[in-house]
């Protein structure tokens, strides 16, 4: 026991060291070359583009961790992605290393609650994958709220055009106006283009950076607009009556499918459910199962048809609208 718990204080030790060494330590630097520079202290430097007009998507960076991953392909992009769709402030080294905490935890949980390595080796992966799938959950639900506000965010637009409001005025008026995340979004554009980035530059970036249908829909309309001219006022209202409709639709779809939803996840949830109960009621025969090799090949073997059943299920109920 006292080796496992030395063991565990080294491994967490060395991961503290690294998120030190690559997260902690540059950030400190840049705080400290700011106070100098305030301070007046510093000699003074080359001038920088600023951040907003630089490409986010550009492959080099000083980071070791993300150049290790951007030949991985590209995931440090994709990551970096996951970290800025989901809404929550933390970087891609800090979730790879809050990832690594989690597994090694779980690992080390697995092995002293149930004094088998193998469980140990199961849990780690699971309890690596969560802060992933936690941003996943995330960036899924900020997706979704931005999709059920842009429809007034385009409305508000529409207005402030009609007003006589130029249209940087009115994206600026939606970024004061509307709630997270529909707000951010149009304040991060206006702020692109009043930084000095070209107009169509920024509203394709935007179209990028929000991974929904209906905001291509809008950085085409407008970019249309620019060229050919037109009224965008009535566009962007005929845009969001569009995308009301296409709510209500989704809307029906739900109510319709929610039978097979439900019964998907009754039928997910049984064994484990049944499982535990076993666990409660007869122990014995429990032990039994997970102490004999068979037994424990058949819970593998009924896992792995689980994990099948329900992504089958969920590929049934998932109807595209």
């Amino acid at each position: 026991m006292t080796l496992i718990a030395l063991a565990f204080v080294v491994v967490f030790a060395g991961i503290l060291g690294v998120y030190w060494l690559f997260i902690l330590k540059p950030e400190q630097q840049t705080a400290d070359v700011l106070h100098r520079r305030l301070k007046g202290t510093s000699e003074p430097a080359k001038r920088k583009v600023s951040k907003l007009l630089r490409n986010e998507r550009d492959e080099t960076t000083s980071d070791p961790v993300a150049n290790i991953l951007n030949r991985v392909g590209g995931l440090n992009r994709r990551l970096s992605e996951l970290c800025e769709q989901s809404g929550v402030k933390i970087t891609v080294a800090g979730l790879l290393v809050t990832a690594l905490i989690a597994a090694l935890v779980a690992f080390f949980i697995g092995w002293i609650a149930f004094r088998m390595v193998v469980v140990g080796l199961v849990l780690a992966p699971i309890a690596f994958l969560a802060p992933f799938l936690f941003l996943k959950f995330k960036r899924e639900r900020r997706i979704a709220m931005f999709e059920e506000q842009f429809p007034e965010a385009l409305d508000l637009l529409a207005r402030s055009l009609r007003a006589g409001h130029a249209l940087t005025t009115g994206i600026a008026l939606v970024a004061e106006e509307m709630p997270d995340p529909v707000g951010p979004e149009f304040r991060l554009l206006y702020d692109r283009q009043n930084f000095g980035m070209p107009f169509p530059d920024a509203l394709r970036e935007f179209g990028e950076r929000i991974p929904v249908l209906d905001a291509k829909f809008f950085t085409t309309a407008v970019l249309i607009q620019r060229e050919s001219g037109g009224n965008l006022s009535e566009v962007l209202g005929n845009l969001s009556t569009v995308i009301r409709e296409r709510f209500r639709v989704k809307r029906q779809v739900r109510v319709l499918s929610a039978h097979g939803r439900i019964t998907g996840w009754v039928l997910s949830g049984l064994p484990p459910a049944l499982a535990g109960a076993f666990m409660v009621t007869s122990p014995n025969h429990m032990s039994t199962l997970v102490n004999e090799p068979l037994g424990r090949q058949m819970i593998v073997f009924a896992l792995l048809l689980q994990v099948i059943g329900t992504l089958i299920i969920r590929k049934l109920v998932n109807i595209e609208y």
